[in-house]
């Protein structure tokens, strides 16, 4: 060791001062201490404040700051409590831990630096003086991590479908630290309808919990699902789940009795509720002709929600040959549903405001010299005044005979006749 040249020497010398603070620190370390002040007559180091506690994000730089006074011939040192490991000594890394340094700035400050901290990072650190007995300060690193919603590849995308009256299991597993909380909220603000097998059922703005369970699902409980995750640490994150509901086909005509006058044109109107989407179409002659888009029809169909749509068949330029049955139909994989509109010659009618005018109570018989009215069901208007003919009156209701009776027929007949000079 003689034999070596001064500047091995010097290197030497500064590991053997390093080892025997290290184990001076170790040692003191092993025997019972107290936090702060030592309560010994001698006079000696002094922290002047406390280490304090940090919270901080996954990634970001903190940095402890440890203040002492009056250090003297001791040595500062930081220490992870949990591990017992002693990182650095005065301005000396012991740790080989990269993102960790320890810094002096040259009187009574030394800082322990932590880069990118990571989620095993977080623990009790300690400022340490290794004064008989020692002297130490504690600090706690909370690591926080925003919470995280997990995709389940294998979770099938079949597990939000059902028959309806089925049952639909949505899984929303969320990370982070703390451990986020999770609500379900369906979208544009609606109810989630929890139904149980007495049929009693739930309306709620919103669920808790990682599994959202829908039982005897109705085909109202389509839609959107939002899985909410939250711990307290920005930004929350949430995940869409969409729930389907399949059932067969119901169809039905806005008006089953539609009227309309020649030469004009007319659309039928049908309202069907069915999931997935159908084949939806126009049929004429007791569903044995499909009507198609063309110079005569024009077939359209609006979506008004995720089951629900408006078909509509628009016929122009109506000849008497367009009057009768038509029937609109819709078809899934689940079934069929149609329903029946019957087409008829309809001649002008008044407005509301006139029919109510002119409306005679039953019973009563209307004057000679003022319009009169029968109906039946409200569909039929016949008006008489004193320049009508019998003529024409006889021909006007020989067009709607088969609306009404045969006694009415012969009773209304025998009344014009005895009225058509009016």
């Amino acid at each position: 060791m003689f034999f070596l040249k001064l500047p091995h020497r010097s290197i030497f010398f500064g590991i053997v001062l390093f080892l025997i603070e290290a184990i001076s620190i170790i040692k003191s370390h092993s025997m019972p201490h107290i936090h702060g002040n030592s309560e010994s007559d001698e006079i000696g180091p002094e922290f002047l404040a406390k280490l304090g506690n940090i919270t901080v994000p996954l990634g970001r730089d903190i940095s402890f700051t440890c203040v002492v006074d009056k250090l003297g011939q001791y040595r500062v040192a930081w220490i992870k409590s949990d591990s017992k490991a002693i990182l650095g000594i005065h301005t000396h890394m012991v740790s080989l831990n990269p993102r960790l340094t320890v810094t002096h700035n040259g009187h009574n400050t030394w800082k322990l630096h932590i880069s990118r901290v990571q989620i095993n990072d977080s623990g009790s650190y300690m400022c340490q003086v290794n004064t008989d007995p020692m002297k130490s300060l504690s600090g706690f690193l909370d690591v926080v991590v925003p919470p995280d919603i997990l995709n389940h590849p294998e979770h099938n995308l079949e597990e939000g479908a059902s028959t309806e009256g089925g049952s639909i299991s949505l899984v929303c597993s969320a990370t982070g630290v703390p451990k986020p909380k999770v609500q379900w909220r369906r979208e544009s603000g609606k109810e989630i309808i929890l139904r149980a097998e007495s049929r009693d059922k739930q309306a709620l703005k919103s669920v808790e919990g990682e599994k959202l369970v829908l039982t005897n699902v109705h085909r109202s409980d389509m839609g959107g699902y939002n899985c909410i995750a939250s711990n307290g640490i920005p930004p929350s994150v949430s995940k869409r789940f969409d729930v389907h509901v399949n059932f067969s086909p119901t169809i039905k005509a806005i008006n089953q009795l539609v009227g309309a006058p020649v030469e004009r044109e007319v659309t039928l109107e049908c309202i069907v509720e069915v999931y997935p989407k159908p084949l939806n179409g126009w049929y004429r002659n007791e569903g044995n002709v499909k009507l198609h888009n063309g110079n005569k029809y024009n077939i359209t169909e609006e979506m008004i929600n995720l089951y629900t749509w408006h078909l509509n068949l628009t016929i122009k330029h109506l000849t008497k040959s367009d009057f009768g049955a038509y029937s609109c139909s819709s078809v899934n994989a689940l079934g069929k549903s149609e329903s029946r509109i019957r087409l008829q010659v309809q001649t002008n009618f008044p407005t509301r405001n006139a029919y109510e005018k002119s409306y005679t109570p039953p019973g009563a018989l209307p004057s000679p010299r003022t319009p009169w009215i029968f109906t039946n069901g409200g569909s039929h208007r016949l008006a008489c005044t004193q320049k009508s003919t019998t003529a024409s009156v006889i021909i006007f209701w020989m067009l709607f005979l088969s609306q009404i009776s045969n006694f009415q027929a012969v009773r209304v007949v025998s009344f014009l006749q005895s009225r058509a000079d009016c």
